[in-house]
């Protein structure tokens, strides 16, 4: 090899090193059939497999504007009881930017928690936001700090939260990737999915207004809406400059659930905002292209051994699958036989109890690993044979150290007799 070749291949490798941290890695995702949206930046998650169907820029930081209030609400909800009674504050209330959306709360004016929430994630009102946080966290920035926290706990390391409604801040940052994990994580809660999923919201009479009532800013579940779109259940929509449109939305059609980032939206020439037009493309892609396909049921024969120190009657041993596997699979696919790995434990041996696990079944499907306990259809008694070889071996060893400590004392007494 030449000096001039080896230094080529150390450039190259140099080269290499430096770019590798920059690559973005496709990670199932497939490409097929993909549409293109106009959007900075987006991601399709199913939710059940946590399968990653489409992805743009998906981990590029970004600014989420009023998509923040999703985390808001979340922690609301895990530290407060929706009855609860809330009385605003002058401080909370005081200062939110000309531009961003109010519910023109009053000082001393008083809500339940669950008005306040409806306020946060239907009409998108910031000033419902800073009042809820200061109830919680006694303070807005002691509330920032817990939306932080969390968003450790939740292992997210590209979202960064400074206030809790999504005002334009420098620090303030997330990704659509990260988006679509809180969102996950929000929609667990049975309260969220109902306030999140609400078309419009009516506040009654309080100690200082007259009853509001509120129509939701996200399009794709108003019936009237020409972005309608019937499959979507929950959203919450986000606008700055700096941010464009945002939507964070879940749809749910044929047994899948989806949920979609959007970041980064613009606005058509006819004033349509990509932030929908390109949901319900991804959703169209999404549910078209994949179904979720169910692989096992809980008790089905997966394959059968023969336990060595099993008894005749018991030693043929079925093992079938403790839990049910279902997996995303892309419809061109939808007929192809997947074979599971099966691992079983090392030394499977007699007595084995019905239930007990075995070893585990594997598939591994366009990338993502789908499993299952395997467990015993049913019990395996040792074979009396081997448990009668076993005690008479035992009762050969007892004989041995016996006749071995009898002798020995005899000899010792014999040998004294001598001398």
């Amino acid at each position: 090899m030449t000096i001039h070749v080896k230094k080529f291949l150390i450039l190259f490798f140099l080269i290499f090193a430096v770019l590798l941290p920059n690559l973005n890695f496709v990670y199932a995702v497939n490409i097929a059939n993909a549409p293109e949206i106009a959007s900075r930046a987006a991601i399709l998650i199913d939710n059940e497999t946590n399968r990653v169907l489409y992805d743009k820029n998906a981990n590029e930081k970004m600014f989420p504007a009023s998509t923040t209030k999703i985390l808001t609400a979340i922690l609301v909800l895990e530290n407060c009881d929706l009855d609860e009674m809330v009385t605003a504050s002058y401080e909370a209330i005081r200062y939110i930017p000309e531009g961003y959306v109010t519910a023109e709360i009053q000082n001393e004016e008083q809500f339940t928690v669950e008005q306040l929430l409806e306020m946060l994630l239907v009409l998108s009102a910031n000033d419902a936001a800073n009042v809820l946080a200061e109830y919680v966290g006694g303070s807005v920035e002691s509330f920032v700090s817990m939306m932080n926290t969390k968003v450790n706990e939740l292992g997210l390391t590209n979202t960064h939260f400074t206030n809790p409604y999504g005002l334009q801040e420098d620090d303030h940052y997330t990704t659509a990737y990260d988006l679509a994990k809180i969102m996950q994580y929000c929609i667990q809660n049975d309260d969220f999915r109902r306030i999140a999923g609400s078309i419009s919201c009516s506040i009654p009479a309080t100690n200082k207004s007259d009853v509001r009532s509120y129509t939701s800013t996200n399009q794709l579940i108003l019936p009237d809406s020409p972005n309608y779109y019937s499959y979507v259940t929950i959203g919450k929509t986000g606008f700055t400059t700096e941010a464009g449109r945002c939507l964070v939305s879940c749809a749910y059609k044929n047994d899948l659930e989806l949920t979609c980032v959007i970041l980064g939206g613009t606005l058509s020439n006819d004033g349509i905002s990509s932030r929908f037009i390109d949901s319900i493309s991804l959703y169209e892609y999404g549910f078209n292209q994949f179904s979720l396909k169910n692989i096992a049921n809980p008790g089905d024969i997966i394959t059968s051994i023969e336990v060595t120190n099993g008894s005749p009657s018991t030693r043929l041993l079925d093992l079938a699958f403790a839990d049910p596997i279902h997996a995303l699979i892309n419809n061109a696919d939808f007929e192809t036989n997947y074979l599971p790995e099966i691992q079983l434990n090392p030394n499977i041996s007699a007595p084995i109890a019905a239930g007990d696990i075995l070893g585990k079944a594997i598939y591994t499907i366009d990338g993502i690993s789908y499993e299952s306990d395997i467990i015993a259809t049913h019990s395996v008694e040792n074979s009396h044979l081997i448990s009668l070889i076993a005690q008479v071996a035992g009762l050969l060893i007892v004989c041995l150290v016996t006749f071995k400590i009898f002798f020995s004392n005899k000899t010792k007494k014999n040998s004294q007799n001598i001398f």
